[in-house]
C-alpha cells in the first residue's frame, strides 16, 4: 500500500506511483487513436462515419456512472472490513502480551524469558496470517519464533494461523495447570484469544467470498464500449477536440473501474491494497518491546531511515 503525506496539488495531479495509471495508460492510448481515426474517417469518408445522437450517451453515463459507485462501495466495504480486522488484530495482540507479561506469575522454574514464549506465538501467528490470505508459502521467517517441533508441525498444517492459534491456547492452558494462572484471568486472555480466532475467520471470509464474477464482467463491458462509441457521438459536436474528451472521459471510467478491481482485494500485493507486511512489522516491533526481546529493524512511512 502507498503511504505518503497529502503532496502538493501539482504533484497530485502528476504523481503516478499508486494512481493505476500504469495500469490503464494502454488502453487510454489506444482510445484516444481511435478516436483521431473517427475524427479523419468523418472528414475524409462523411458517409462511413454515422454520427450518434449526443443525448443517448448522456443517459448511459449517468446509468454507467450509479453502476460504478454500486460496485466501488461493494469494493471498498471489502477494503473497509480488513483495515478493521487488522486494526483489531493489533489491539488485541498488545492487550495478550499485556496480560502474559503481568498476570502470569515468574517463579525460579518460569522467568521472564520463559514469559516469550507466548509473545512468540502471538507474533509468528500474525505473519502467517498475512503469508496465507496472500498466499506466500515462504514461512521461514517464522522458525526464529517458533521451536523446532512446533515449525515442522506447523507446516504440515493447511491452515497455519489457526494451528498456531491452537498452540497459543495450549501455552496458557499449560500456563493454568501449573499454577501461575488462576482460572478467572486465563478467561479474560481467553477472550483476546478468541478476538484473534474472529479476525481469523473474518479475513479469511473477505478472501474465500469475492464480489460476484457477474459484476465485473458487466462493469467492463460497459464501461469499454461506452468509451469506444463515445467518439462517433462526439465527433460533430467538438470535432478536432473529441479525441482529446474521450481519452478524458474514458480515463474517469477506467481508472474507477481499476480501483474497484484493485480494492476488492485489499489483502493483495498491489500499490493500493493494505500494507499487511508494514502492519505486522509494527506489531513485532511493539510486542518485541513490551516483553524486552531484541528490537527488530522496521523501514516507517515517508522516511528513508529505519529504527533500530
Amino acid at each position: 500500500m502507498i503511504v505518503r503525506n497529502k503532496k502538493h496539488i501539482l504533484q497530485m495531479l502528476f504523481t503516478w506511483k499508486g494512481s493505476v495509471l500504469k495500469k490503464i495508460y494502454p488502453t487510454l492510448l489506444f482510445i484516444f487513436g481511435f478516436s483521431w481515426i473517427v475524427y479523419f474517417a468523418r472528414y475524409y469518408f462523411p458517409e462511413i462515419i454515422i454520427p450518434l445522437n449526443v443525448g443517448a450517451f448522456a443517459l448511459v453515463g449517468i446509468s454507467l456512472a450509479i453502476f460504478l459507485g454500486f460496485c466501488n462501495n461493494a469494493a471498498y466495504d471489502r477494503f473497509w472490513e480488513g483495515r478493521k480486522q487488522w486494526g483489531s488484530l493489533v489491539i488485541h495482540t498488545r492487550s495478550l502480551a499485556f496480560q502474559i507479561q503481568n498476570y502470569i506469575a515468574e517463579s525460579n522454574s518460569f522467568t521472564k524469558e520463559d514469559k516469550k514464549e507466548g509473545i512468540k506465538l502471538i507474533i509468528a501467528f500474525c505473519y502467517a496470517l498475512n503469508k496465507q490470505l496472500r498466499g506466500k508459502t515462504d514461512y521461514e521467517t517464522l522458525q526464529k519464533y517458533l521451536t523446532p517441533q512446533v515449525y515442522q508441525t506447523m507446516l504440515t498444517k493447511r491452515f497455519k494461523p489457526a494451528y498456531l492459534l491452537h498452540e497459543l491456547t495450549s501455552w496458557i492452558a499449560a500456563q493454568q495447570r501449573a499454577g501461575r494462572l488462576d482460572t478467572i484471568t486465563q478467561a479474560r486472555i481467553d477472550q483476546n484469544i478468541d478476538q484473534l480466532s474472529i479476525v481469523l475467520g473474518a479475513c479469511e471470509r473477505i478472501v474465500h467470498t469475492k464480489i460476484p464474477f457477474v459484476y465485473f464482467v458487466i462493469l467492463h463491458r460497459t464501461v469499454y464500449i461506452y468509451c469506444f462509441i463515445l467518439p462517433f457521438g462526439l465527433i460533430d459536436s467538438i470535432v478536432w477536440v473529441m479525441p482529446f474528451f474521450v481519452t478524458f472521459v474514458a480515463y474517469t471510467f477506467i481508472v474507477l473501474d481499476a480501483v474497484v478491481e484493485e480494492i476488492s482485494e485489499p489483502f493483495g500485493m498491489e500499490e493500493n491494497d493494505l500494507a499487511l507486511d508494514q502492519m505486522c512489522a509494527n506489531i513485532e516491533y511493539s510486542l518485541s518491546e513490551l516483553s524486552e526481546m531484541p528490537l527488530p529493524i522496521i523501514l516507517l512511512p515517508n522516511q528513508d531511515y529505519v529504527v533500530t
